[in-house]
């Protein structure tokens, strides 16, 4: 059901189980699986493909301009990003977050990976599959995550890093280099959780 108040560009392929609700926008070559459901205000831009059974929160952004920029002259230009985004059925997103398109082939979200409120993922970034994303977690370009990943509220990711599959980076951390299958990390930098705990009992002590 696509609610009368909604704006669908007629190249757009929406399944007729889905539920798109009022003021949403839906681009030119979108396409959008059955029983999915996309909230208020949500915009869904040109060449998106969004599986089945897919939430996407009020105000969320799918689709925008990655933030790649090559200096000239001193000038800041914005590189072309002629990708997309594509999310994976049983997808979770929550209110007001960013997905950006790639510079080429797709940003991907994987199958029943769950993203909280608040979340920038930007171009490029390959997400895998049954994720848990916490809110306010900022993700960079080109970011690898693997399967069953947990990343907790506010934890930063730098460009180019790839985590590996059932790892966790902890609240607030910020990970600079990859990491490998099975890792818990924590702290800025981020660094094995272990060691972590360590360092902040040392520090403790030494007061």
């Amino acid at each position: 059901m696509i609610d009368e108040r909604a704006w669908v560009h007629e190249s757009a392929r929406v399944d007729a189980q889905a539920r798109i609700a009022p003021f949403v926008y839906v681009g030119a070559g979108v396409r959008i699986g059955p029983a999915t459901v996309i909230e208020p205000n949500a915009s869904i831009l040109d060449d998106c493909e969004i599986g089945a059974r897919v939430r996407i929160g009020a105000g969320t952004v799918i689709g925008c301009s990655g933030f790649g920029y090559e200096t000239r002259a001193g000038r800041h230009t914005l590189l072309p990003h002629t990708g997309n985004v594509v999310i994976e059925d049983d997808v979770d997103i929550g209110a007001n977050c960013t997905i950006a398109r790639a510079k080429r082939q797709a940003t991907r979200i994987g199958v029943g990976t769950k993203i909280d409120c608040l979340v920038h993922i930007g171009h490029n970034v390959v997400i895998g599959r049954n994720c848990i994303i916490i809110a306010q977690v900022g993700v960079s370009g080109s970011v690898i995550v693997g399967d069953s990943v947990i990343l907790a509220g506010q934890v930063g990711i730098k460009d180019h890093v790839t985590i590996g599959d059932n790892s966790i980076v902890y609240a607030k951390s910020a990970l600079y280099r990859s990491i490998p299958a099975g890792s818990r990390y924590s702290g800025i930098p981020a660094r094995p959780h272990t060691e972590t705990l360590r360092l902040l009992a040392r520090l403790h002590r030494s007061r």
